[in-house]
């Protein structure tokens, strides 16, 4: 099973967790009057929501190309991603918070607490096995290199996605099973309210996160380095080709990419011999690397492509092989 299937893998299992879970804790905040409980069964409901959002990019990003859209349909997947996100802040933070400051002002005692206590405690089994799940997929992706460095790194917003909303389901159920045990024991239901505003800055932090990276994406980000790197390195050893400048990228979507390559050829080739070169890089990269679905050769002398570098990104230094 390849990355994106393990991604999509773990998006199924979330949803299904969070169908069930979203179910239960609905009845138990209606038999309990918990706000906290309450919150918790919105933020399921929103994940499952957003679960099958994600899922719905991952369908319209495979379509193929069209006249109207020559380069495909990728970036859907990137938009539904930022919807996520965007939901997940205006529901689930937003009800939540709603909620919590509404108990506040006027607090209102819980009913049948355990109750609470033993959907919160199967939430959590349903969550960390979903947990689970997500980590193995993300932590495939992300290789060696540290959390953070990846999330920002990474090009499959669903890969990261489940993981984070499955840890802000968790911390969200910890800080509902604190509310309700401290509300129960000091007779105090405005604590009630205090765990359901938390709960909503956990999930609104968890949104902000989500969308600056989904937006990021969405606006287009270049492919990895080794990917330029790699097709540097074709295009140098290829016959005819002086150097091989470096290339500019942007990802389309997880398994699709659009490289812009500058070659500086020998001056002693003729036109068709260009040509039959260019196409020769082409077949090679396209077999080497089939998630560029657009390669772009451009002839240009490694002085103007530095000319022109400098011009756009200042001292910025693209990957390419040495000569």
């Amino acid at each position: 099973m390849d990355q994106r299937h393990s991604a999509r893998a773990a998006v199924y299992t979330a949803l299904a967790g969070n169908l069930a879970v979203a179910l239960t804790k609905l009845v138990a905040a209606a038999i309990t009057g918990s706000a906290s409980m309450f919150s918790e069964a919105v933020h399921s409901v929103v994940d499952s929501g957003n679960e099958a959002l994600i899922l719905y990019g991952y369908r319209r990003a495979t379509r193929k190309p069209d006249v109207v859209h020559p380069l495909g349909f990728g970036r859907e997947l990137y938009f539904w991603s930022f919807i996520v996100a965007l939901l997940l802040f205006a529901l689930g933070a937003g009800v939540s918070i709603y909620q919590g400051i509404w108990h506040v002002i006027v607090p209102q005692p819980m009913e049948h607490v355990t109750v609470s206590y033993v959907v919160l405690g199967l939430s959590f089994i349903f969550e960390s096995t979903s947990w689970v799940v997500g980590w193995r997929a993300f932590a495939k992706s992300r290789g060696s290199i540290g959390l953070w460095k990846a999330f920002h790194q990474s090009k499959d917003p669903p890969a990261f996605m489940v993981l984070f909303e499955d840890s802000a389901a968790m911390i969200g159920i910890a800080i509902a099973t604190i509310g309700i045990t401290a509300a129960e024991r000091l007779d105090m239901p405005i604590l009630d309210g205090v765990a359901s505003i938390f709960i909503g800055i956990v999930l609104a932090v968890t949104a902000i996160l989500l969308a600056i990276e989904s937006k990021s994406l969405l606006i287009g980000e270049r492919a990895t380095p080794a990917l330029v790197e790699a097709i540097c390195k074709i295009a140098q050893e290829q016959e005819g080709v002086a150097h091989a400048n470096s290339a500019l990228t942007t990802q389309l979507a997880p398994d699709q990419a659009i490289v812009a390559l500058s070659v500086e050829f020998d001056p002693v080739l003729v036109t068709e011999e260009i040509e039959k070169c260019v196409e020769t890089i082409e077949a090679k990269v396209r077999g080497a690397h089939p998630e560029v679905v657009a390669l772009f050769v451009k002839p240009q002398t490694l002085g103007e492509f530095e000319k022109a570098r400098r011009k756009r990104f200042g001292d910025y230094h693209f990957a390419a092989p040495k000569p």
